[in-house]
């Protein structure tokens, strides 16, 4: 797992650092606080190593680091992501439970090439996956075709890596106990199941003796079909590390629930996961799963400078937060509302 990590000048982020990080990690925040941000530059640093570490590959790792950072951010040059400021530097560094660590950083006069200034990571065979609010099943073709084909800006390196490990076929033999329960959890939600079509070559939707086109199946259906397939095509073990943008997305508050219960098995089973959301749901959710499991679910604020700090454990209570303090509010108003 992530044990800690520290971002300093990162785009919105002017610092951020988090210490004995969880199984499951929640970050909060307004919109361009840099939610979105933070687990983006957490995936572009441990997927770098993972896909140069991978099978007999002989890349160079500032190579793949550089080319990720390029890819996910999208900007001409890479240096553009550095904190605007005269003599700013972005400086980042994450460490893993391993006692391994990886530190780099770069200003704003860089163009492309990222050399690290210590990495020690030690080789993983577990694969991390970013996933976005938005589902992709049904614009896989769109997505590789404009970033892989015609290598044009507009969907990032997240949508690639995740559309690349949704083509693994799904494999037979036996899955983790955690992770066949899950699956079938997963499937029940929405009673069917999301799978490649080899005659029609597309991805459809079963339910009975149905097949439904991707095109008019339900957002929140494909996004579950998502966490579904990556543990069918065993892309993600018990090693993996999940980051996931906005949870709640597409989903009814019992979808939701439930899609949390069976992260937490996950995480039980080995998975990290780094959640960021704007759902009271969630948090609610995640506050008593943690009282329940004795998980700690560190959870991350900003304030309006862009400074990210470790508030408090889930375990111990609800954090200080303004998703928080508007329930409370209408909640209030609608009380006082009753006895006019």
């Amino acid at each position: 797992m992530i044990k800690e990590f520290n971002f300093k000048n990162y785009g919105p982020i002017t610092n951020a650092c988090g210490n004995n990080l969880g199984k499951i990690n929640l970050i909060l925040g307004a919109n361009s606080t840099g939610k979105t941000f933070l687990l983006k530059a957490l995936y572009s640093a441990i997927r770098s190593h993972e896909e140069a570490n991978k099978g007999n590959s002989n890349e160079d790792f500032s190579e793949v680091l550089s080319d990720k950072l390029y890819w996910t951010f999208q900007t001409e040059k890479i240096g553009e992501i550095v904190t605007r400021g005269e003599g700013n530097k972005l400086n980042a560094s994450i460490s893993l439970d391993d006692n391994s660590s990886l530190v780099f950083s770069f200003g704003r006069d860089t163009t492309k090439k990222v050399t690290p200034t210590h990495n020690n990571l030690q080789k993983r065979e577990s694969n991390s996956i970013f996933l976005p609010p938005k589902e992709v099943l049904s614009l896989i073709d769109v997505i590789y075709k404009s970033a892989v084909v015609d290598k044009l800006f507009g969907f990032d390196a997240t949508y690639v890596d995740l559309v690349t490990a949704l083509k693994i076929p799904t494999q037979k033999g036996r899955n983790l106990d955690a992770f066949a329960d899950s699956r079938k959890k997963l499937e029940k939600m929405f009673s069917g199941k999301v799978e490649f079509d080899n005659k029609s070559n597309s991805w459809i939707y079963k339910k009975g003796n149905s097949k439904f086109s991707m095109m008019i199946t339900a957002e929140g259906v494909k996004k579950v079909a998502i966490l579904d397939t990556l543990l069918g095509n065993r892309f993600l073990d018990k090693g993996s590390i999940v980051f996931i943008d906005e949870p709640e997305s597409a989903l009814h508050p019992i979808a939701i629930v439930e899609l949390l219960d069976i992260i937490t098995v996950l995480a039980q089973a080995g998975i990290q996961f780094f959640l960021a959301t704007h759902s009271y749901y969630v948090i609610k959710k995640l506050a008593l799963i943690a009282n329940k499991n004795s998980l700690e679910v560190p959870t991350f604020i900003a304030n309006d400078q862009g400074e990210w700090s470790q508030s408090c454990l889930l375990k111990d209570g609800l954090p200080e937060n303004e998703i928080i303090n508007e329930s409370i509010r209408l909640f209030e108003e609608e009380f006082e509302g009753s006895f006019r």
